[in-house]
């Protein structure tokens, strides 16, 4: 009988040891003007290699701000992969302005955005975590806890949108390389109150990726991530990404899910029409037509 006490807590405690957290909190720094934190965050990152590809500023929520980078090992495994794994090309990192610094789990991310592919990318992730941790400090997890094995085909609750959900689609076009310029057409007019923060093209690949600022003042980001949390910055920004001659971006009860994992019941239907107004932005920078809804 102990025996078996003893094994069923083993097997608890493996368990728990295998969930992780969508988010690491750095080493505080010195409070300060969030362009010069963002300058001095875009140094420590260079010096490990990263590329800086964009800085992403929400509108209403002056104290937090975001860069992008990239990493050359995992963009040449996102390359190998193709297809959907294109999403996972941008490392975030969230910065606010009384110093507080964060970043993105790569563990946690590209379990989730590679699926079944991430341990052809899982030397390089390991890399990414390792130099994000030189940079910017050790980090401690926070944002909630997830099983490893749920992340691939992780959703919020029974009924609601995975990784692969076709309300994840939002147009096809002629070619891959129309997609592309009417994404960048449209980035570049800020076509539904919208704006580029980075871009990732593979077009050998035919593949592509955009973080979108969406700064409507009645349902932008600013809008919603004040309801549900601020703190989760490296979450933002969403992406919009192209794979062939169809444009997609991650339907919102599936990729807000993911970046807050332990929203309440109450919380999400506080934020019940963001997923459709989020999607039906995203649908007139791919070119799409918005729901009628």
């Amino acid at each position: 009988m102990m025996k078996a006490f003893l094994w069923c807590t083993l097997l608890l405690s493996t368990q728990a040891c295998l969930a992780t957290a969508p988010y690491l909190q750095a080493g505080k720094w010195p409070a300060g003007d969030l362009t010069t934190q963002l300058a001095q965050v875009e140094k420590k990152l260079q010096a490990e290699g990263f590329t800086v590809i964009g800085r992403h500023t929400p509108k209403g929520l002056s104290a937090h701000a975001g860069l992008v980078v990239t990493d050359p090992a995992m963009l040449e495994a996102v390359r190998t992969i193709g297809g959907s794994g294109i999403v996972a090309s941008g490392i975030r990192v969230g910065v606010k302005a009384d110093g507080t610094v964060s970043y993105m789990n790569p563990d946690y991310w590209y379990r989730a955005y590679l699926r079944g592919t991430f341990k052809t990318a899982q030397v390089p992730a390991k890399a990414v975590q390792v130099r994000l941790a030189k940079a910017l400090g050790e980090g401690t997890a926070f944002g909630g806890d997830v099983a490893e094995s749920d992340l691939p085909n992780y959703r919020y609750m029974l009924g609601m949108e995975r990784f692969d959900s076709p309300n994840s689609e939002l147009s096809t076009h002629a070619s891959f390389e129309e997609a592309l310029k009417t994404v960048q057409d449209n980035l570049a007019k800020g076509v539904g109150n919208t704006a580029r923060v980075y871009e990732v093209v593979m077009a050998d690949r035919k593949l592509a990726v955009f973080g979108v600022a969406m700064n409507d003042p009645g349902d932008g980001e600013g809008a919603w991530v004040s309801k549900i949390g601020a703190d989760h910055i490296a979450g933002m920004p969403y992406e919009v990404f192209i794979v062939g001659n169809k444009v997609f971006a991650l339907y919102g009860r599936y990729r807000i899910a993911l970046a807050w994992p332990t929203l309440g019941m109450g919380q999400f239907m506080g934020i019940m029409n963001t997923p459709d107004a989020i999607r039906n932005t995203l649908s007139r920078v791919a070119g799409g037509v918005p729901s009628a809804n």
